[in-house]
């Protein structure tokens, strides 16, 4: 069976799984909430937002995900893809119904309201969240919103918001934890296995008034490699070069001769997080909190030369044969897989509000997230030699960061059962950008040298936004919203030493309003239908307004003024709710104007050499169904099954400057992925757990024409299955482990991704 048509089978057997498990008896159920954690109201229960929501709450995580670090939280959520290369990864965006893994800017990801979305970028690299703050033991629950459909969100909700809620303690309360990961990796010349460590621990207390609450996290972490130096096999055969032995033949993306010579990005990561919160309750509805973090990042890289001389020696560089062709290797090739980097960031809020319903309920918050120290040094110069000193280069983004202003009420005019529950609200943020390049001539450890290469910008928006809950009848609630903002983006300036380039780029402002409109129909007590519209816009991020090409011997900004990308979504979707369950059906569909996508163009009027580069792609138009079901005590008591499925035909429509992408499906959209989760709980103190992940291949050019999947670079499809067993065998102590992709796929997502993984942690709980 092929994996696509796995994929139709699973959505099948999930659409046959819902069906039974309906029993007719049920109809008549009154319907209850699946996900609840005492205390911690969901985001929907909060806000109202007229949208699809799924939740994953603490005692979820404990029985059902290996999750050492948070962004594994996720990993079973539906239509939600993490691609978090290994345990401690920095740069782990996520792919939602509509948008891939270069398109980071397109979803929102809060942590007890600080933003972790670095919108300063909107790719898989410095555009990745920050995911490092929080730490999986601090979480009472995850709430993620599909779709720009809540007006109280920015443009970048098009595909998702993610809201992070941690613990806050009504009485003492302490834990320790102890974890333990080993992977076993093999490809090509690379045999080896992978270890993680980790320790943290939790601490907190209520005393009237006042509470707080402390966390720490320390993770020690070795990769499989996260790249291959590769070279391209020239046309015709020659008898130059030094002959050297040990690489692999293979074929690129794209169907080209190749051969692989060696493995990069093996890292070696220490990474500390500490949070605090404190709150204090003013009156018995008011409660002041404030919280701080840090992240703490230490990264060393290594590579894996596969290349020996007729002696034995290892070989990094230089005019090589291999198999009867000529290379020239440059240095680069492999050091710019060795660097080091150091990380200190700090995130910071304030909020002030009310704690209880009532006819009014409002909040204030601030937050800060800032860049106190973030850099990565890497060698130039050839190895052997490099691995100890010599020149080399220092990227820095020290100074980097963001703030957010909100203040928002909800108010209910006639009362908690009156017709209209009215929320609103104003935002305010800024972005800077700080992204410098240094020379160096000990890449190690030596100062700063020249400036080579120096981005910066910011961006600034100010938002005031409504919604109105209206009751229409007792069955039918309509909800209709705005979202109006005002954007610029200024102090722009983008230098380079070599090619030349010092320029101060122009400023841009722009205003736009964004209509929502959704209308929920309770049919009886189990049923439920709910259709909605919103419209966003996405303002393009620092990085992608003030890139930097280089074309030949001069280096330009081809564009400067991008225009920001506007979302047509909507939704309809047919929810069953009954005592044990729910079954979700959904149709959505989106239409996206001006997309900002990489693709080639030339630079210079009537060229014809072509250049990649962020540009505005006229349309993309994005169809698709899901299903999302859960039931417990399917068949036998303490058996919960949950699963989710979804198709999507996403295309590009629209054009003009690559004519060859129309009718291509859009980059790193898939157009099947499930996931499923069985979990056994014979008693309150065990549970089983079996789950299995999927994904269809996808494509990462836009005129999809890397049709090979299977090799470095490519974005293959994976069937993954994983397993976790938890055990409290006594009331403090917790005993769980599991294993990741027992079945030991091995596929590529650009990166080589982590084959079989064994977990196990050690949990005391006061």
């Amino acid at each position: 069976m092929s994996y696509t048509t796995f994929g139709r089978t699973l959505l099948s057997g999930c659409s046959v799984f819902a069906l039974l498990a309906i029993p007719a008896s049920s109809f008549a159920q009154t319907p209850s909430e699946n996900i609840l954690v005492t205390g911690t109201k969901s985001v929907a229960e909060q806000n109202l937002p007229p949208t699809t929501a799924a939740s994953v709450t603490a005692t979820d995580l404990q029985d059902q995900v290996n999750a050492v670090t948070t962004e594994d939280s996720l990993k079973y959520l539906p239509n939600i893809f993490v691609r978090r290369r290994h345990i401690g990864d920095t740069q782990a965006p996520i792919s939602t119904r509509t948008s891939g893994v270069g398109s980071s800017a397109r979803s929102l990801i809060y942590a007890d309201g600080v933003l972790l979305s670095a919108l300063i970028a909107n790719n898989n690299s410095i555009g990745s969240p920050r995911w490092g703050m929080v730490s999986p033991q601090e979480i009472a629950r995850i709430d993620v919103l599909y779709g720009p459909f809540a007006a109280a969100y920015a443009g970048n909700s098009i595909g998702a918001v993610v809201e992070i809620a941690t613990r806050m303690p009504e009485t003492f309360e302490a834990s320790l934890k102890t974890g333990f990961s080993l992977q076993n990796f093999s490809q090509y010349a690379t045999k080896d296995t992978y270890p993680t460590y980790q320790f943290a621990a939790t601490a907190g207390d209520r005393i009237e008034k006042f509470a707080w609450f402390l966390a720490a996290n320390h993770l020690v972490s070795k990769s499989q490699p996260l790249a291959y130096v590769t070279a391209t096999r020239p046309a015709n055969p020659s008898a130059s070069g030094t002959r050297v032995t040990g690489a692999f033949a293979d074929t690129n993306r794209t169907g080209a001769a190749i051969v692989e010579l060696g493995a990069g990005g093996l890292e070696r990561q220490i990474q500390d997080n500490f949070r605090l919160k404190l709150a204090y309750d003013f009156a018995p509805n008011i409660r002041a909190t404030y919280a701080a973090g840090v992240f703490l990042h230490d990264d060393k890289s290594g590579i894996e030369t596969y290349l020996r001389d007729g002696a034995g020696a290892p070989v990094y560089s230089g005019s090589l044969n291999i198999g009867g062709y000529a290379y020239n290797l440059a240095a680069s090739a492999f050091s710019n897989k060795v660097y080091r980097q150091e990380d200190e960031h700090w995130m910071h809020s304030l909020s002030l509000g009310t704690i209880n319903g009532g006819n009014w309920e409002w909040q204030a918050v601030a937050t800060l997230y800032r860049y106190a120290k973030d850099e990565q040094r890497n060698p130039t110069v050839a190895l052997p030699s490099g691995f100890n000193s010599g020149a080399g280069n220092i990227a820095v983004l020290n100074g980097t960061g963001w703030y957010t202003l909100d203040a928002k009420a909800l108010w209910r005019p006639y009362g908690a059962d009156g017709a209209h529950q009215i929320t609103f609200g104003a935002h305010g943020d800024r972005y800077t950008l700080a992204n410098s390049r240094y020379s160096t001539n000990d890449w190690i450890s030596g100062p700063k040298g020249a400036l080579a290469t120096d981005s910066r910008g910011k961006t600034e928006t100010l938002a005031l936004w409504v919604q109105d809950a209206w009751r229409l009848t007792p069955e039918v609630t309509a909800t209709l919203g705005g979202r109006f903002e005002s954007w610029r983006a200024y102090d722009g300036f983008n230098y380079s030493l070599s090619p030349a380039l010092a320029t101060t780029q122009p400023s841009l402002d722009a205003t736009r309003f964004s209509p929502k409109a959704s209308v929920s129909w309770e049919i009886d007590e189990a049923w439920q239908a709910k259709a909605s519209y919103g419209m966003a816009y996405r303002f393009p991020t620092v990085s992608e307004l003030y890139q930097a090409i280089t074309t030949g011997a001069t280096l330009t900004v081809p564009n400067p003024e991008l225009k920001p990308e506007r979302a047509n979504s909507g939704e309809v979707s047919l929810e069953y709710m009954m005592a044990n369950g729910s079954v979700r059906f959904t149709y959505f569909e989106e239409h996206l104007d001006d997309a900002l996508l990489s693709q080639s163009a030339p630079l210079v009027p009537g060229s014809t050499t072509l250049f990649n580069y962020v540009q505005n792609i006229d349309r993309m138009r994005s169809r698709g169904a899901e299903i999302v079901v859960r039931q417990d005590d399917f068949l036998i008591d303490g058996l919960e099954l949950q699963g989710s499925a979804i198709f999507v035909d996403s295309t590009i429509v629209k054009n003009p400057i690559l004519p060859a992408s129309v009718g291509k499906k859009a980059p790193q959209v898939p157009e099947w992925r499930a996931t499923a989760v069985a979990t056994y709980r014979p008693n309150d103190a065990l549970a089983f757990t079996l789950a299995a992940r999927y994904s269809d291949r996808v494509y990462a050019t836009i005129d999809n024409t890397d049709g090979n999947t299977f090799t470095y670079q490519g974005f293959g499809s994976y069937f993954v299955v994983d397993t976790r067993v938890s055990y409290d065998f006594d009331p403090h102590w917790t005993l769980s482990a599991g294993i990741d992709n027992l079945n030991n796929r091995k596929y590529f997502i650009f990166h080589p991704f982590p084959q079989r993984s064994f977990v196990a942690e050690l949990k005391y709980a006061y």
